[in-house]
């Protein structure tokens, strides 16, 4: 976020390399910078973002991560989206060898939902988080990365403003 003496009254927002830079006025309060800088922001990812992937492309995104990381040995029967689920990013059934993502991350860059995917692909191969678990998901070369960005995503989100915490007269 930059703020300008010489911007009156337009926001603007640009990618620099993995940065959102939001121009914004001087003179804009506190609060008016959280609205702007969250909207810009929203808008620049949107941009970015291509359309959403159906539940095929997911399942076909699956397969070529299975194949890429995991030797083509995690083979899902289903791979689809769900609405339902607001505390976790994915879930796994080995059993029927179903995959559930959350819609949440529609909104997430496509290397964060590779990982989400590669994660639960490796569930189909290990039910546990144990070592061996996390060294088929730790194949997947952003996997550090990933966790880091939803891991800081979630605290974010259950933040509250920071007007909340200013004190009351």
């Amino acid at each position: 976020m930059r703020r300008s003496k010489r911007r009156r009254r337009t926001v603007s927002a640009y990618r620099d390399d993995d940065h959102i830079v939001v121009l914004i006025p001087a003179s804009f309060s506190a609060e008016d910078e959280r609205e702007w800088v969250a909207t810009m922001v929203a808008r620049i990812e949107r941009r970015e973002r291509p359309d959403t992937l159906s539940d095929d492309d997911l399942l076909r995104r699956a397969l070529d991560l299975n194949d890429t990381y995991l030797g083509g040995l995690a083979v899902p029967e289903s791979v689809r989206w769900v609405t339902n689920q607001n505390s976790r990013w994915g879930s796994c059934t080995p059993g029927d060898r179903s995959i559930r993502l959350s819609e949440r991350l529609q909104r997430m860059p496509g290397w964060v939902l590779d990982y989400v995917l590669v994660h639960e692909l490796a569930h189909l191969l290990e039910p546990g988080h144990d070592e061996c678990f996390w060294g088929w998901v730790d194949r997947y070369p952003q996997a550090e990365r990933a966790k880091g960005y939803l891991l800081g995503w979630s605290e974010a989100s259950a933040v509250r403003p920071p007007s909340e915490f200013e004190p009351v007269d």
